[in-house]
């Protein structure tokens, strides 16, 4: 008998996709000099959830919007773990973090394990974070206890008006089982609670060839991929410049 996906149920579930923007941290009170004392501190009352702490580290306009972002990362993913790390940056006036979040919960008996890492660029002025954008973010959540062999081919950085394409490949042969999946592109700052509709997929992935806007900028790209052996969510942001 062919292994078949229920495709009508999985179009009427509707699933939102996580970019976890509200992963990051803007505006964090620090000194002039980015110690490591900061960094660690800040994962620390990450991981021990000491929103007053945390909460510290904000400007008076952030300080409460960053704690209700903050606890709902706890309610979807109530043991994450966060790390922190410094990079050397050669971008002139800019720090750089490398932010590493893991965590799991269960959704109707089915264990869902959220990996996501992503760079943070900022510049520090008057002892506060400053201009902070996403760099590098891929974000997954999966519940296949990673039985589907899968590989991610997205760029990270891409020219403006150029042609690029997006490989999401299932390794594994196929054979008679049916699949389904689908991606779409998403502007910043409008990607919550967003709903991708799910298609029978002919081959072994998702296969898109798309261009880049013309100007600068981040362009994020959510998908999931419904599998027999479970459902991979993802989302990527690609940095389109002017010259690379």
């Amino acid at each position: 008998m062919i292994n078949m996906l229920n495709l009508n149920l999985f179009r009427k579930i509707g699933l939102p996709l996580y970019l976890f923007i509200y992963l990051i941290l803007p505006y964090s009170a620090i000194t002039q000099t980015l110690k490591v004392d900061f960094i660690r501190n800040l994962e620390t009352s990450l991981n021990k959830r000491d929103l007053e702490s945390i909460r510290k580290n904000f400007r008076n306009d952030e300080n409460q919007n960053i704690p209700k972002q903050f606890l709902k990362i706890i309610n979807d993913f109530p043991d994450s773990k966060w790390k922190i790390k410094r990079l050397e940056s050669n971008i002139p006036n800019k720090e750089i973090l490398r932010i590493k979040v893991s965590g799991r919960k269960i959704v109707n008996g089915e264990m869902h394990r959220l990996e996501s890492n992503f760079d943070y660029v900022f510049s520090v002025l008057n002892g506060e974070i400053d201009e902070g954008t996403i760099k590098n973010l891929f974000t997954t959540i999966r519940n296949d206890d990673k039985k589907i062999d899968i590989s991610f081919k997205i760029p990270n950085k891409v020219l403006t008006g150029s042609k690029y394409d997006i490989d999401i490949i299932l390794n594994k042969p196929l054979e008679e089982v049916i699949i389904a999946g689908a991606i779409k592109p998403h502007q910043v700052n409008s990607f919550f609670e967003q709903e991708i509709l799910l298609e029978p997929l002919a081959s072994g992935g998702i296969f898109k060839m798309t261009r880049a806007p013309s100007k600068p900028g981040i362009q994020i790209w959510s998908g999931i991929i419904a599998h027999p052996e479970g459902m991979i969510t993802f989302t990527k942001s690609i940095d389109i410049v002017d010259k690379i």
